[in-house]
């Protein structure tokens, strides 16, 4: 989809993610608008962008062709309300965050062409795992268009809007579960011997190993984790899936409809 303009409402992180990953594969449209309060977040969007133009209002941003909401849900309804004289019967708009629903979202909207998208990090790279909801009376051609334009950030794929919010738990947050450990994985390979450079090829090197054994070897989960008979921290794996469980359980809780 070569579509001439697009809008963001917000210019966090995630907007940065997008327009990496379309800047990657030299996506990036010709007219780019951007709403964000803070401006210092602003400045070094354009920074990175600097074909990034700064929207005046939310409403402002609305009147590009394709608008994503990139705000926390409990600021999207009052969001919507700041840009419905903007959006028209053709603009598309892709809301980005959790909990609020389409049903919630088309009676503020005249257009018909909603979607929710729960976007990954890993989109910065074009290695992104996106699912994404259509709203029943989204026409069928330009969903396509719009599919084409997300797979740009990685596998992007339509699911039941009922599994946005697990795909926000098990998929969107999940980085963040692991990334402190693998990198305090890389202090303690430097503390016990290894270099800076050799530390961060052992753990990257084992960790995608380790991913591939897990997955593909045809071995149950048991099977595998038998593999290795010495478990340093084994007295504690019941305490990490406790935190993990009441921790990641009680924001599902918030975050779902």
């Amino acid at each position: 989809m070569k579509t001439k303009s697009i809008g963001f409402i917000g210019g966090g992180r995630i907007t940065r993610i997008f327009l990496q990953g379309f800047s990657n594969k030299k996506a990036l449209p010709k007219n780019i608008k951007v709403f964000e309060p803070n401006a210092e977040t602003l400045k070094a969007l354009q920074a990175n962008f600097p074909e990034v133009l700064a929207a005046v209002s939310p409403a402002d941003a609305a009147t590009q062709e394709l608008v994503f909401i990139a705000v926390h849900p409990p600021v999207v309804m009052e969001t919507l309300q700041a840009i419905k004289e903007s959006v028209k019967e053709e603009t598309i708009v892709i809301s980005l965050a959790p909990k609020i629903t389409l049903e919630k979202i088309a009676p503020v909207l005249s257009s018909e062409k909603l979607a929710r998208m729960i976007p990954n990090a890993t989109s910065f790279i074009n290695e992104g795992f996106n699912p994404l909801t259509f709203a029943p009376g989204f026409n069928k051609k330009e969903k396509k268009q719009i599919l084409k334009l997300l797979k740009k950030l990685g596998k992007t794929f339509e699911t039941e809007e009922s599994k946005l919010e697990s795909y926000a738990i098990a998929s969107a947050m999940l980085p963040t579960y692991f990334w402190f450990q693998w990198q305090e994985m890389e202090k303690i390979a430097l503390t016990t011997g290894l270099s800076e450079k050799e530390a961060e090829k052992t753990v990257s090197s084992t960790l995608k190993k380790a991913l591939k054994l897990y997955y593909k070897s045809g071995m149950t989960p048991e099977q595998v984790m038998d593999l290795i008979p010495v478990k340093p921290i084994g007295e504690n794996e019941p305490e990490i899936k406790n935190i993990l469980n009441s921790k990641l359980t009680g924001l599902f809780e918030k975050i779902r409809p």
